[in-house]
């Protein structure tokens, strides 16, 4: 296990992606978190922005009640706000949020009113800080996935297959594009660190086809690599049927099930990493509690498809799945993007 100690070089590794967040001497920051929050990383995010002469402030909430039949991991949707009108007024008039529970805001249903207000929001997903040292926010990556944004933008169709017998088709047109620079610089952008994932929420009716998950790929809200393959079918956009003899299968089902709420089975957001540093292996090498997981899904030349909450199709749901899946192949209108796993040209 990792030791909870503050370290000179995590304060400067903060530093140094607020940096890249163009903040600066007497800026007003406010530092979102939770009971629950991760202690270690809340008190260097705040010796990083005195460090560079920022004005931080805490915002910090009580973790809300479990409400939910079975544990809610890697969700990216925060409860902690609770509609808190208050808050959400504090964190609308900085300019700047970093943000620190436990899930994040990504999805969370208070973001569209601070972001709207030209509220940046940078989420520190919750990984120990050797994992973020590791993964560093950098310009040349943020340049690529904006890139990468463009093309999902232009983009009328995703296609995605692999030699484990993916075959999924992605419609583009009304999806909400993303790019996870790992690090925000403009009013009302938002971001997560680590960064370096190019993603899409599709509109409702737009993904099709048959995602097989293979040996070695990832379950992230288990923190579980893949022993025997599941196959799932997608008519638009939900998950009907889940397909597999091994243990796996047996436990999407069932957390699946637990829900019992359509929207748990829909289409979230289809991705593709970005990420050079980023390692496929890492999930193996690290306690559970030291980890979220954005690693996986930010690995260069992998897969991200994900289930439940798609505010693009009005969609919203606590029941999340991230699933990474490694060696498919990704085409957007025809041009290749991922061959088997490796990034081709322009965004290798």
């Amino acid at each position: 296990m990792l030791r909870d100690r503050i370290e000179w070089k995590w304060i400067e590794t903060f530093a140094h992606t607020f940096g890249l967040c163009r903040i600066g001497s007497g800026d007003e920051v406010a530092i979102l978190s939770e009971s629950q929050s991760r202690q270690l990383n809340v008190h260097l995010a705040e010796l990083a922005l005195l460090s560079i002469g920022a004005r931080p402030f805490h915002v910090v909430l009580p973790t809300p009640p479990q409400s939910a039949p079975v544990p809610v991991k890697s969700t990216g949707s925060s409860h902690a706000i609770a509609g808190n009108r208050s808050v959400i007024a504090a964190l609308s008039a900085v300019p700047m949020v970093v943000d620190m529970t436990v899930e994040g805001l990504m999805h969370a249903p208070e973001t569209g009113a601070i972001r709207g207000a030209g509220t940046r929001l940078l989420y520190i997903s919750d990984e120990h800080p050797e994992v973020l040292e590791r993964l560093r926010s950098n310009a040349e990556l943020g340049d690529r996935v904006r890139q990468g944004r463009q093309m999902m933008i232009q983009a009328t169709e995703m296609h995605v297959t692999s030699a484990a017998g993916t075959d999924l088709r992605v419609g583009m047109r009304g999806a909400v594009v993303g790019g996870n620079l790992g690090f925000v610089t403009e009013p009302g952008q938002m971001a997560s660190w680590p960064g370096g994932i190019c993603s899409c929420f599709p509109a409702h009716s737009a993904v099709n086809g048959t995602l097989v998950l293979d040996r070695g790929d990832v379950n992230l809200t288990f923190k579980r690599y893949h022993e025997a393959p599941v196959t799932l079918t997608i008519r638009d956009d939900f998950v009907t049927d889940i397909a597999g003899d091994g243990l796996d299968a047996e436990l999407m089902r069932e957390y699946f099930a637990a829900w019992d709420d359509r929207n748990a089975y829909g289409a979230s957001h289809v991705s593709w990493g970005m990420n050079h540093a980023a390692r496929w292996e890492s999930l193996a090498m690290y306690d559970k509690r030291d980890v979220n997981g954005i690693e996986a899904r930010a690995v260069a030349g992998s897969l991200l498809y994900s289930t439940g909450a798609n505010p693009s199709a009005n969609r919203f749901s606590l029941g999340h799945f991230d699933l990474p899946l490694r060696r498919c192949s990704l085409t957007i209108d025809g041009q290749l993007v991922i061959e088997e796993g490796t990034l081709r040209a322009p965004l290798a």
